[in-house]
């Protein structure tokens, strides 16, 4: 497997550490990427006319690749695209797998700059046990909570593998796939001799999405440019492989903007996982749901007593519900208070575990909504190819 040393698995399939917690200082120094810095956050917002996300500003999108050069070439005027993705395999989301949309859609929003949405229904058919017909299923469904989330439809394509693989978009596959050799391929993803061939001849469809010719209905005529990919820096390997062979294909390298991972509620040793509904809170979780979720299982950096807290403090390294908060409150002020309310004792566990249910519960209720709203012929017309004749507008 791609290991960062010994004590860290991170690769698209496995996140792991002996250690509880992973090193992203490691992760960065193994991957080769770099961290985002203040100066950059400063620019995107001098660039865009807009103050940086929560996520930039709490480091929750913490490393990149070539994000100085995709500014560089819009403070010239030249544009871009976003490309983003979902392996569908399940029915419904947790948070979590909200965040790199609530943070595309910023991005979009901020740049005014077209997207691309990649459901990969054939990598979960072919890594999970899942039918076609149930990958393709999972897919539509996955993408009304996309939907549901304020993309744009005149500047928003979202594909399904299993319907758009074809044409130029196959053309580019071949292309890859001549230009990464068998041991290249292993050394990257780990993939053993037991793995079918189905998950070694996968990568190059995860790759051309980053070149505009694999849209010919979007950007015709237009190779040259840029595409940006936000991402968790586990789907990182993908895209060394991508910007390899980009240049030898004539095209730009993807630049790329990672972030780190959503802790289970059970503290970061633990893994959010689909069999145990009780790690994770879901978008289909009632208001009840989430304050048990919250109370019985979001473990606490509170201490054992009343007194050994108010004596103590609170442990803010492991605490989740604070960890949350620094995720899902926007409210810098608030948090900081707490921050230091908490930190010293005179807040208790309760109190933010309470105030972490309200924020929650707005979030998953105001999404229930707009996902309640989006209609099976939305998501026709979301993955409609088709010009969008406004998308740099």
């Amino acid at each position: 497997m791609a290991a960062v040393e010994e004590e860290q698995i991170v690769n698209p399939w496995e996140v792991a550490s002996t250690q509880g917690k992973i090193d992203y200082d490691k992760l960065i120094d193994k991957f080769g990427c770099q961290r985002l810095d203040n100066t950059l956050i400063d620019r995107v917002e001098r660039l865009t006319g807009r103050p940086a996300h929560v996520f930039l500003r709490r480091s929750v999108f913490f490393a990149h690749r070539d994000l100085n050069d995709i500014l560089d070439a819009y403070e010239k005027g030249d544009k871009f695209y976003l490309y983003t993705g979902r392996g569908p395999s399940s029915e419904a989301l947790h948070l979590g797998h909200l965040i790199p949309f609530m943070f595309t859609k910023y991005l979009q929003d901020a740049f005014k700059v077209p997207l691309v949405i990649q459901l990969t229904d054939d990598e979960k058919c072919m890594w999970k046990n899942l039918s076609v017909e149930e990958s393709q299923r999972l897919a539509r469904e996955n993408a009304k909570d996309i939907i549901a989330c304020g993309f744009d439809i005149s500047k928003t394509f979202i594909f399904s593998d299993f319907d758009y693989v074809g044409g130029a978009f196959y053309k580019n596959m071949v292309k890859v796939s001549k230009c990464v050799t068998y041991n290249k391929v292993v050394g990257i993803f780990g993939f053993t001799g037991e793995d079918h061939i189905g998950k070694i001849s996968f990568p190059p469809v995860q790759a051309v999405p980053s070149f505009p010719s694999s849209f010919p209905h979007l950007f015709p005529g237009n190779d040259s440019l840029r595409c940006l990919i936000p991402c968790a820096i586990d789907q990182d390997p993908y895209f060394r492989m991508t910007r390899d062979v980009a240049p030898r294909l004539g095209y730009q390298k993807p630049a790329l903007i990672e972030s780190t991972f959503f802790p289970a509620l059970q503290g970061e040793t633990g893994k959010m996982s689909a069999s145990d509904p009780n790690s994770a809170i879901y978008v289909t979780d009632s208001g009840k749901d989430i304050k048990t979720k919250i109370n019985k299982y979001a473990f606490s950096g509170g201490q054992d007593s009343i007194e050994n807290h108010r004596k103590y403090g609170a442990n803010l390294e492991v605490d989740i519900p604070f960890k949350y908060l620094g995720f899902f409150l926007d409210d810098d002020d608030e948090l900081e208070n707490i921050r230091t309310e908490y930190g010293a004792g005179r807040m208790l566990t309760g109190d933010v575990k309470k105030r972490l249910t309200e924020v929650l519960t707005d979030i998953v209720e105001r999404h229930r909504e707009a996902r309640a709203a989006v209609t099976d012929e939305m998501v026709d017309a979301f993955m409609a190819v088709r010009p969008l004749p406004n998308m740099f507008s």
